[in-house]
């Protein structure tokens, strides 16, 4: 029995490996449950035993992708003005790769059901996120680096909520949405420090 649930483990792992690579190959417009199943040697039938459903492989896809880039990118810089930094680098990236804003907005979207497969991954996701953020305004309102009055929560919670809103905008007319500006404008706004060393 545990010979065959580590076996099982693999073969997932193994889908959700190929699963990332097709999808990055179609800058994440499209995906093909049938082509995943193939490239990893089994049937369409046998990749819905373990991902029921696209939207179940596709939060697998983003959970994996979170971790990979976190290690790569060294997103878990520690909270403060660095970690606030790193956020507005992200968008920046996001802005050159719109097919994974599309997914995450998407799916995040469809997600707020309980019971739709990625409502765990995206709780777990902005959980963190919102952590992360409160916290970093939580050490510069410390250091003296937030302006006097500025609620360190309220701050961080807003951020997290207009980098998604501005995002969705984005999506729906790029020229009309400076998401990196905006982002950029808000911060400023809110620091006794130059925000000057943006992407």
């Amino acid at each position: 029995m545990a010979e065959g649930y580590l076996k099982g483990r693999i073969r997932r792992e193994d889908i959700i490996t190929t699963a990332v690579g097709v999808y990055a190959e179609a800058g994440y417009r499209a995906s093909s449950l049938r082509e995943i199943a193939r490239r990893v040697g089994i049937t369409h039938a046998g990749l819905l035993y373990y991902f029921p459903t696209k939207e179940a492989l596709l939060a697998a896809v983003l959970e994996r992708r979170d971790a990979e880039d976190t290690e790569r990118e060294r997103l878990s810089v520690p909270p403060g003005l660095d970690a606030l930094r790193r956020l507005i680098a992200l968008a920046g990236y996001n802005v050159r790769h719109p097919g994974i804003v599309d997914v995450y907005s998407r799916l995040a979207a469809e997600a707020v059901a309980a019971e739709h497969p990625a409502h765990d991954y995206f709780e777990r996701h902005y959980a963190t996120a919102r952590r992360y953020v409160v916290d970093s305004f939580r050490v510069l309102a410390a250091r003296g680096e937030l302006r006097e009055g500025v609620d360190p929560e309220f701050a961080g919670l807003n951020l997290v909520a207009l980098m998604d809103g501005l995002q969705v905008q984005w999506l729906s007319n790029g020229s009309a949405v400076d998401l990196v500006g905006a982002l950029r404008f808000y911060l400023q706004d809110l620091l006794t420090v130059p925000f000057d060393q943006g992407p």
